[in-house]
């Protein structure tokens, strides 16, 4: 047992057994930097607001420089009957400058004080993982340029469909992954308050400045309600749930690598050094990457609901309940920023199978819909130009070939409207360049969609 901060008013010590229960240290000591500059601005603020002289703050400051760089070089002593990273830094700041560093923690509580170290930690990683989804979204765009005249099968139901262009096919994955950053721009936000000042619930009796806090810590908002503010998780959901669509996105990127990997798809072929072996399979090359991106959403998902059970239902203000949010966020936070990263240096070491992906365009009847357009275009409705083709394509299964395999003869006597021009309509090369409504595959689409997505980088990176 020990004598606790706040233990005034107790007159028997904690159980050691509940001291171990209740740390926090073990999972929140990450936070120490925000702590520190959170304390700085306080201490700065407490000064310039002359509720201590500037002598007492210069001290307070000094000390706490000295705390961050004793953790940073891995000297600072841990101890769970201090809770968390606030009671450590305190209790070493008294042992460092005696007693003058009681009045760090005048007119704030633990309350708003961990609610400002979680904001500033989720507004640092916000914009770390901003980055990282920028330079993906650069790697796919520079893919997607790369490889503009590859063409393979789109699908729907897992069953070939229409040919697309690879360029448009991974184009697809930097609109997903531009939304993501889009709401986590969006989010940040919401981060970006200055909760410190509302103390415990209620506010402070001190003439504290809040906005001058604020304006140290470069928050763009001051917390309107004290018991908001200490009470409110909602930026950390949020993230969660962003991070948990974001992870989304990875696990369909991820699932399409596993299957375009394999033997019966052959359309890409991972770098050895993102692939494994088997321990007991000599020739196998395991797509170990991108099945365990695949797998990792579980654990972002599950933060998620690990948060909203936690809050569901607290009664204002704060509860200790919400000491659990750390550790579920500073997970997701890590799977989320080491998967955009490995997927980042994954992607452009893989080889595209051009040949293998145009061979599986060949096969498969994806130019029925084609076919139909085209008996649209020489009169007839699209519903029956559909029965048609259906008919067309159930016998040229029965006799083991493609439509586009097919003889005129053979395909008139399906409609008398078709002629000779019908087979320019149906090969690949045309089946991509007729897409060219707004969004579609058609060539000319791609480049412009490129030239969007490059400017909208270029835009994102200038200060």
């Amino acid at each position: 047992m020990s004598k606790k901060m706040w233990g005034g008013r107790f007159a028997e010590g904690t159980h050691r057994a509940v001291e171990a229960f209740t740390a926090s240290i073990d999972v929140d000591r990450r936070l120490f930097a925000f702590d520190i500059q959170g304390s700085i601005a306080h201490c700065r603020m407490l000064a310039e607001t002359r509720i201590i002289d500037q002598e007492e703050s210069a001290q307070l400051i000094e000390g706490l420089g000295r705390i961050r760089r004793e953790i940073e070089r891995g000297e600072f002593q841990f101890d769970d009957s201090l809770e968390d990273i606030h009671m450590h830094v305190e209790d070493r700041l008294f042992q460092i400058v005696g007693k003058v560093a009681r009045k760090l923690h005048t007119a704030r509580s633990r309350n708003d004080q961990v609610a400002l170290d979680t904001r500033l930690y989720l507004r640092y990683e916000t914009d770390a993982i901003l980055e990282g989804l920028r330079r993906l979204r650069r790697v796919l765009v520079d893919l997607a340029r790369q490889h503009l005249d590859v063409i393979l099968p789109g699908y729907t139901h897992l069953q070939r469909a229409q040919p697309v262009l690879l360029a448009h096919h991974l184009l697809a994955y930097y609109e997903m992954f531009s939304r993501d950053a889009a709401r986590l721009a969006e989010g940040r936000r919401r981060i970006d308050v200055m909760p410190l000042g509302s103390a415990a619930l209620a506010g402070t009796t001190y003439p504290i400045d809040r906005q001058y806090t604020a304006d140290l810590l470069g928050f763009a908002a001051v917390s309107g309600n004290s018991l908001d503010a200490v009470a409110d998780r909602d930026f950390v959901i949020e993230f969660l749930g962003t991070a948990s669509i974001c992870m989304i996105h990875f696990s369909r990127l991820a699932e399409e690598l596993v299957l375009w990997s394999s033997a019966e798809f052959g359309f890409v072929e991972l770098s050895d050094a993102f692939a494994t072996g088997s321990s007991i399979m000599p020739q196998k090359k395991n797509p170990d990457v991108p099945e365990l991106v695949r797998g990792k959403v579980g654990s972002v998902i599950g933060a998620l609901v690990a948060v909203l059970t936690t809050m569901k239902a607290l009664p204002l203000a704060y509860n200790r309940d919400m000491q659990e949010d750390k550790a579920p966020l500073f997970q997701a936070v890590d799977t989320l920023k080491a998967c955009i990263h490995v997927v980042s240096e994954m992607l452009p070491r893989m080889t595209f199978k051009a040949d293998r992906m145009r061979q599986a365009t060949e096969t498969g009847g994806l130019s029925a819909t084609d076919l139909a357009d085209y008996l649209v275009g020489k009169g007839l409705a699209f519903r029956d130009a559909h029965d048609c083709v259906g008919r067309a394509v159930a016998w040229s299964l029965e006799q083991g070939r493609e439509l586009h395999q097919l003889s005129l003869a053979e395909l008139k006597s399906f409609s008398d409207k078709i002629d000779e021009g019908v087979f320019d309509v149906l090969t690949t090369r045309q089946m991509i360049e007729r897409r060219i409504a707004y969004g579609g595959t058609a060539s000319a689409n791609v480049q412009a969609a490129l030239a969007r997505a490059e400017a909208d980088l270029d835009r994102e990176v200038d200060p």
